[in-house]
């Protein structure tokens, strides 16, 4: 069914086949299906996604990480080890306008279903090939996982506390990035489509996009013929700029530039920092990072993190609390800008797209669906 026309519902109209498992391709998907397309999400009769028993926790009976990524969405049983189904894939693929996937190199070629094919059985396709190290290389047959891609791409590296042990960043943001740039690829390419008439082939990988998400220490490492450094909290090219103890929990501190960090220092009495020779301008601070950060502890030590907000925010030095996950969920301006959302049976709430349109989100229609709750052959047709 046509849905009305909707601003904040760019892509009604479009039909995206995901045939994605795990994060990255999921992630995808459910950006598009928050735009306003229609997508199905093909699953394995053998328990769907993986991403469905990644728990606990659990809610209502299916992982949360799941319900987190797959939302606005149909999920279709294909088993493409069956002919029938592979025949009513190919049909359901000749009438929609882009495929999705990021199964493992190689896979869906084996059923018929690589970009070559599916763009012969519609020229019109956007074909979208989401792998984990591109499909040239050396490594071009490999899996990945975001943790891998993190350590592989030298994330780990410039990531934690010096001397420690290499950690991920927390969030998976290599999938849920790529997931992102899939997004965009798939939504330039159909407005390409407006112009040409032809659909084409788009790749991405997690590799490179952690390579993007390095472009700063990448380049840095270029210019300096230095290798990155973690640098835990802080930013390695400004300073003051990380996380430092009060009396009683972690601030952020950012005085990135001259006129902020005069202002700390009178906040903090200490006004004659701003014309120490070791402190006068940034290359300074930079070069002094271990004397200056440890005389801003001991002064923000001595009062409370609230007493700080207060004062910092006065004089208009960057500040923030480092906040737990129940905190940002408390907090009013994530409650003023309606980010987490109930679904419309209040079942559940779940992080809306972080886009509004004229003032208007992409709306949570449902919560992801239950597997095989569309049947393919319904799909393509009577008679088919």
């Amino acid at each position: 069914m046509t849905k009305s026309h909707d601003v904040a519902a760019p892509l009604d109209g479009v039909t995206v086949i995901e045939i994605g498992h795990s994060v990255a391709a999921p992630y995808a998907g459910q950006i598009l299906a928050d735009l306003g397309a229609t997508v199905y999400k093909v699953e394995n009769p053998k328990g769907g996604d993986d991403a469905r028993v990644w728990g606990p926790p659990f809610w209502h009976g299916v992982a949360a990480t799941f319900q987190a990524l797959n939302r606005n969405k149909q999920s279709v049983i294909v088993d493409l080890k069956d002919e029938a189904d592979r025949l009513a894939l190919k049909k359901l693929i000749a009438q929609s306008d882009v495929l999705l996937q990021n199964m493992r190199p190689g896979l869906l070629d084996s059923f018929g279903f690589g970009a070559e094919a599916t763009r012969a059985l519609n020229s019109r396709l956007i074909h979208c090939n989401l792998g984990a190290f591109g499909d040239i290389g050396p490594m071009k047959a490999s899996t990945g996982y975001d943790p891998l891609v993190q350590a592989f791409s030298g994330i780990m590296s410039v990531t934690g506390e010096p001397e420690r042990p290499p950690i991920r960043v927390g969030p998976s943001v290599i999938d849920q990035g790529t997931g992102m740039w899939c997004a965009m690829g798939i939504i330039t390419a159909l407005l390409t489509r407006e112009k040409t008439g032809e659909g084409c082939t788009v790749d991405a990988s997690l590799f490179e996009t952690a390579l993007a998400w390095m472009t700063v220490p990448i380049v840095n490492s270029l210019a300096s013929g230095k290798d990155g450094v973690k640098s835990g909290s802080e930013t390695p090219m400004l300073v003051p700029y990380r996380a430092f103890m009060s009396a009683d929990r972690y601030i952020v501190i950012a005085a990135g530039n001259n006129n902020l960090f005069r202002r700390l220092a009178t906040v903090l009495d200490r006004p004659e920092w701003a014309e120490d020779p070791r402190f006068r301008d940034n290359a300074d601070r930079v070069a002094n990072r271990e004397v200056l950060n440890a005389l801003i502890e001991d002064g923000v030590g001595k009062r409370p993190a609230a007493e700080w907000l207060v004062k910092l925010e006065a004089v208009g030095v960057p500040c923030a609390l480092v906040q737990t996950v129940k905190e940002v969920l408390a907090h009013p301006q994530t409650k003023a800008m309606d980010v987490v959302q109930d679904t419309p049976d209040e079942r559940m709430s779940l992080v809306a797209t972080p886009l509004r349109f004229n003032g208007q989100r992409p709306r949570i229609n449902h919560g992801a669906p239950d597997l095989g709750s569309t049947s393919l052959h319904d799909l393509i047709g009577p008679g088919d």
